[in-house]
């Protein structure tokens, strides 16, 4: 069980947010007193954090031609 007290709480609200997430509830007190219960909301797929190395990886891999759709018309006739 996770205790926090409400100011560490509030200055780190991420942290507690993902710590109900991957740990569970998570316990905030006040004056040392329990007040509040923070947990995860059912049936919310939790999202592993990639690496921006990660995210590279998954581009497709190959030349320019390979990523972009291009059509191949030369413009119009245009006369001097």
């Amino acid at each position: 069980m996770a205790v926090w007290a409400l100011q560490d709480a509030k200055a780190k609200f991420s942290e507690v947010v993902d710590r109900a997430l991957t740990e569970g509830p998570q316990h905030i007190t006040r004056h040392g007193r329990p007040v509040v219960v923070i947990t995860a909301e059912p049936n919310i797929p939790v999202v592993p954090k990639m690496t921006f190395g990660q995210f590279l990886l998954t581009m497709p891999r190959g030349g320019p031609d390979d990523m972009f759709d291009r059509p191949d018309a030369t413009g119009r006739d245009i006369e001097f």
